[in-house]
C-alpha cells in the first residue's frame, strides 16, 4: 500500500468513528432538512472533543454533502447563492431525550467540497477544517465513502504543502502543524488567537505526527520554495478574507434561524433572554437595532 492509500485509509478509519447519539439525532435532523440531496453529514469541531453531557450546552457543527443544488431547497435563489458562494450555512434546533440541540451547519455539493480542499484553492475554510479530525456520521451509500475520505485526505496534503517550506523539512509535525493552523488563522476572519493553533495540535498530537509521516513522502519535491510560499500566504490573507466577509453578507439573506441563534449565544453568555415574534424571525435585518437596544437595556451587553 502506498503512502496517498495508507493517508486515506486512516482518514477513513477516523471518519468511521462511532459518535455519541446525541450527534447523530442532529445529523439526522439536519439531513431531512433536504433529503432530496443529501450524500452525507460530517461532523466536525472542537465539539468532537467533548463527552456527551456537554453537547446540549454547546453549538455542533456539521457540514451536510449534496449531489443537487436544486434537489436541496425549494427555490432557485438558494440553489444559486449555494452554487456561486458556497457553503450557505443555517441554524437548527432539534429534540433529543427531552434535551434541545442546536446546530450549525453548511451545506455544499461534493465536487465543491472535493475541489476546495485541494491546491488549486486560495481559500483556506475547507482544508483547514477537514484536514482536522472529523466524523463522516451518516452517508447515503458506500459508494459515498470513499470520496470523501480521498477530500480529506488532500486537504491535509494541502495543509502541509503550505507550511513545509515555511518551516524547512527537518521541522518536526507539531512544529509544522502548528505553523499550518497559524496561517489559516491570519487568513481567516476569526476570534481564536494564534496560541489557539498550539492548543488544536498538543489535543490530537499522535494524530498529526502520523499524518504529517504519511504526507511527508507525497509532497516531496512538490512543495514550492519558503519565498513563494510565503507570498502565496500573503495574498490568501487578501481573497480568504474577502471570501469571508462576501459570505457574512449573503448569510444575511440565507442564514435561516440566524435570530434564533444569535439569542442563544446571547443566553449563554450573559443570562438575558429576549422573546422574540414570528414576524422579527422573519425580517431579522429590520428588527436587528430594536433587538439590539432592548438587549443592550436588559444588560445584554456593554
Amino acid at each position: 500500500m502506498d503512502a496517498r492509500a495508507k493517508l486515506t485509509t486512516l482518514i477513513a478509519q477516523e471518519l468511521a468513528q462511532p459518535v455519541p447519539a446525541a450527534v447523530r439525532s442532529m445529523a439526522a435532523a439536519v439531513r431531512a432538512r433536504h433529503a432530496g440531496a443529501a450524500l452525507g453529514v460530517l461532523f466536525y469541531g472542537s465539539c468532537l472533543r467533548k463527552p456527551e453531557s456537554l453537547l446540549a450546552d454547546s453549538l455542533l457543527d456539521f457540514y451536510l454533502l449534496v449531489d443537487d443544488y436544486k434537489q436541496a431547497y425549494r427555490g432557485a435563489l438558494m440553489a444559486f447563492a449555494n452554487k456561486v458562494l458556497p457553503p450557505n450555512v443555517f441554524y437548527l434546533e432539534a429534540q433529543h431525550e427531552g434535551t434541545t440541540l442546536r446546530c450549525k451547519y453548511a451545506v455544499i455539493s461534493l465536487a465543491q467540497f472535493q475541489g476546495g480542499v485541494s491546491a488549486d484553492t486560495d481559500n483556506v475554510s475547507l482544508w483547514a477544517r477537514f484536514s482536522q479530525q472529523s466524523r463522516l456520521v451518516w452517508a447515503r451509500d458506500a459508494a459515498t465513502i470513499q470520496p470523501v475520505a480521498a477530500a480529506c485526505a488532500e486537504a491535509v496534503l494541502t495543509m502541509l504543502r503550505n507550511a513545509v517550506p515555511l518551516m524547512g523539512k527537518e521541522a518536526t509535525a507539531e512544529a509544522v502543524w502548528q505553523r499550518a493552523f497559524e496561517e489559516t488563522y491570519r487568513a481567516e476572519l476569526r476570534s481564536e488567537g494564534l496560541s489557539r493553533a498550539a492548543e488544536l495540535v498538543g489535543a490530537d498530537l499522535e494524530r498529526y505526527r502520523r499524518t504529517h509521516a504519511l504526507a511527508r513522502d507525497l509532497i516531496g519535491d512538490r512543495s514550492a520554495s519558503a519565498d513563494a510560499c510565503a507570498a502565496a500566504w500573503r495574498r490568501r490573507r487578501r481573497t480568504s478574507k474577502l471570501l469571508n466577509l462576501a459570505r457574512l453578507v449573503k448569510a444575511t439573506f440565507t442564514f435561516d434561524g440566524a435570530l434564533d441563534y444569535v439569542l442563544w449565544k446571547v443566553k449563554r453568555h450573559s443570562g438575558v433572554v429576549l422573546p422574540v415574534t414570528d414576524w422579527q424571525r422573519r425580517h431579522p435585518l429590520i428588527s436587528a437595532p430594536v433587538l439590539a437596544w432592548r438587549l443592550y437595556r436588559l444588560g445584554a451587553f456593554r
